[in-house]
């Protein structure tokens, strides 16, 4: 009996559709229950692989197209920022030789997250090929969707995730799959022709039924559970592990406490500030200087607060005015969206000003502006002043222990470390400076240090000292994996026992892109994810220079190469903080202190208008002529598609190809203007199509393929046979 194929593109879209809401459903708990971010990129992954399916494109090309989708993904998520395409994809290649390499040693957690979204990609991909297994050539997905049940009910049982809805959506969704598939299959093995009507009369009683029961289920009564909810439990054993409530996994944003550093964090979303800018910078809160061996203190609680107004300078010095530093004047306007009594500023802070005058008073020892205690307010919108520095090289290099010239207090106060202090961290500054003899040079080689040397950017796997462990010892040596305060508070560290004064300087990144604003400023957008630490160090003949040791971020700051070479020639450039060499996070999606690695559409659109702009004539371009080729190409099909069919199915012997070139002419006639009238069999066909071309091939190709039709089973050397007669036919389709 004959196969009777349902070719109705509409049928298979819906299929489709309802594959991709139970894929959806799998995806759904992992940005919740997983530090994996960015799931709507791996959505839109499933949309394109399905559509690629859909369409019947042939599978080497469907291959390529989806393996093109992958590695842009993966460009964008983690090589946009910091390297260009060819850099990209030569680091991303020793990246793959990296963790296969890992993968040989079972060493899994030392997968890196590039890779590990790579093997998220290509098991999201096999799932799309068992869904275009299971509905369209097998018309079945009872096992896959008593999987997904069972997979949602585990998850709402023994995890915080909720899946009250998404068994709604997983019961509606199967049965109505269940109920197609039924009517296909019986349209199929009745060989039906179906009508709309048909149609109708099988699809409305099956919606009927299924949103009828939900009504019912949803309205009758439930029964109390049994067991007593077990999330609590299991959470509270997390917590328990470490003894304290810091051992569990916290939220993270901006907090005033930092004596016990350490621990893994969850994302928190919630927007902080908006901010127009000309330039990116970072936005600082406070600083911190005592090291405590498992976090930061401030060094003088009880020192005096400074008063002033908005509008008034501010009392921070945050350079040396003797022109060893360039500054040019500029400003950043704040929308608070949060309440905090303080406000965010970037390094060289000049004037904060508002529409509402506020007192406000600076603790000397953080240098955090708020509004005073005795008559506390929140600071709603306000603009911030500050000079933009371009630092000299030759006064930066000036500087070492044996004539640095500052006061001895202000030195032992941002070279302090604790008695305690493990030796091997003395013994690591120590060898990563030997060959520098200036300040400027040894920490710029404790900042190049952590990502030439095999340090992980993590904000899950992240270990809190234990009773005898130091912070940094911990980090440096054994873990050698955690987020930003662990990178930062390590180079204060190993800079204060090279001997140079530094101190831990807390806030946000600059956040992400929104909108394109007026006088050449952008707005940004910051969320408690940009939470960020980094570090500050001290030049006598400059002021305090910011630096960047987490892999992922750039702080970027001018440099004036103001130095003499051999020849007496002087020269002038500007250079930005080298970048890591193993980037972990692109600088739009840090996860900062906890992001969980989150790049928002937004940021993408960015970047993709700004490649626009700079190339949009040449892609218009190219666009143009593509687009004129595939018309073309479209229009033309008559004269080429006969010729593409014939070298196609010429390539292979087999039998089986018959039958495909056989349905292929089929469809060649019909385009030609020959179409096969309804009811009309296909001998009445043959006899058509052999008037037409005054031939009597058609006829005999109809004969073979009864024959295969009846039989069940493919004559001996059939298609060697009739190649010629179905050569000479589809060549005559040629207009």
């Amino acid at each position: 009996m004959t196969e009777f194929k349902v070719n109705s593109r509409l049928s298979s879209l819906i299929l489709y559709l309802f594959g991709f809401l139970l894929l959806w459903e799998w995806i759904r708990p992992v940005e919740q229950l997983t530090d994996t971010s960015n799931v709507w990129v791996f959505l839109l992954f499933l949309l394109i692989a399905l559509f690629l399916d859909y369409i019947g494109l042939h599978y080497m090309i469907r291959f390529i197209l989806k393996g093109g989708v992958i590695l842009f993904a993966l460009y964008m998520l983690y090589y946009t920022e910091t390297l260009g395409p060819f850099q990209s994809l030569s680091f991303m290649i020793e990246e793959f030789f990296y963790n296969f390499s890992v993968m040989l040693q079972r060493d899994w957690p030392e997968l890196t997250n590039m890779f590990r979204s790579f093997l998220f990609f290509v098991l999201l991909w096999l799932m799309t090929y068992l869904i275009q297994y299971w509905l369209i050539n097998r018309r079945q997905i009872f096992v896959f969707f008593l999987m997904t049940l069972i997979y949602i009910t585990v998850l709402d049982t023994f995890t915080p995730y909720n899946a009250e809805w998404a068994i709604v959506r997983t019961v509606v969704s199967g049965f109505l799959i269940m109920g197609i598939l039924t009517f296909y299959r019986e349209l199929e093995k009745e060989e039906i022709k179906k009508g709309k009507a048909y149609t109708r009369k099988w699809t409305l009683p099956l919606i009927s039924f299924i949103f009828a029961s939900f009504g019912l289920a949803y309205a009758a009564p439930k029964a109390d559970p049994i067991w007593p909810d077990p999330v609590p439990f299991i959470t509270s054993l997390n917590e328990e592990s470490g003894g304290s409530p810091t051992a569990g996994i916290r939220k993270i944003g901006y907090g005033e406490d930092d004596s016990n550093l350490g621990g893994p964090f969850l994302p928190d979303n919630k927007v902080v500030f908006e901010a127009e800018m000309e330039f990116r910078h970072y936005w600082k809160v406070e600083t911190k200087d005592v090291y405590t061996g498992k976090g930061w203190v401030p060094s003088a609680e009880g020192e005096e607060k400074i008063p002033f107004s908005m509008g008034e300078e501010t009392p921070i010095e945050s350079f040396v005015d003797n022109g060893n530093v360039q500054t040019t004047e500029h400003s950043s306007f704040v929308q608070m969206l949060s309440t905090y009594p303080h406000v965010m500023y970037p390094l060289g802070v000049t004037t904060v000003d508002g529409d509402r005058q506020y007192s406000m008073e600076l603790n000397p020892t953080l240098e955090k502006i708020e509004t005073p205690s005795s008559n506390p307010g929140f600071v709603t919108d306000y603009s911030v002043s500050y000079e933009r520095p371009r630092y000299s090289v030759t006064a930066l290099s000036a500087s070492n222990n044996e004539n640095h010239g500052l006061d001895s207090e202000f030195y032992e106060r941002y070279t302090q470390l604790p008695d305690n202090l493990p030796q091997r961290i003395h013994d690591l500054a120590a060898e990563i400076v030997a060959n520098s003899d200036n300040w400027f040079d040894q920490i710029r080689e404790i900042e190049r240090y952590f990502s030439r040397s095999g340090y992980i950017y993590d904000q899950r796997d992240v270990a809190i000292p234990g009773p005898n462990d130091d912070y940094v010892d911990q980090f440096l040596f054994d873990t050698r994996r955690g987020y930003c305060d662990n990178f930062s508070t390590s180079m204060v560290v190993l800079a204060r026992s090279a001997g140079i004064p530094t101190r831990w300087v807390k806030g946000y990144t600059e956040g992400e892109m929104i909108a394109s604003g007026t006088d050449d400023r952008n707005r940004y957008e910051i969320t408690n994810n940009n939470a960020h630490s980094w570090v500050e160090a001290y030049f006598p003949e400059v002021g305090w220079v910011s630096f960047e040791p987490t892999q992922g971020f750039t702080n970027s700051v001018q440099y004036n190469f103001d130095m003499n070479d051999d020849n007496n020639s002087s020269q002038q450039q500007e250079e930005t903080t080298d970048q890591p060499n193993a980037p972990e996070l692109d600088e739009n999606r840090t996860p900062t202190d906890g992001q969980s690695d989150k790049l928002t559409i937004t940021a993408i659109w960015d970047k993709v208008k700004d490649v626009i702009n700079d190339y949009w004539k040449i892609a218009a371009g190219i666009l143009a002529i593509l687009t004129a080729l595939i018309a073309a190409a479209y229009y033309k099909r008559g004269r080429w598609l006969p010729y593409f069919y014939t070298w196609w199915f010429k390539r292979s012997k087999k039998d089986e190809q018959f039958i495909k070139a056989y349905l292929t002419l089929l469809n060649e006639l019909e385009r030609y203007g020959l179409a096969r009238e309804k009811g009309q069999t296909l001998r009445e066909y043959s006899k058509v199509i052999d008037h037409s071309f005054e031939t009597k091939d058609m006829s005999r190709l109809t004969a073979k393929y009864e024959q295969y039709l009846y039989r069940g089973s493919l004559e001996k050397g059939i298609w060697i046979d009739t190649q010629k007669l179905w050569e000479n036919l589809i060549k005559k389709t040629i207009a």
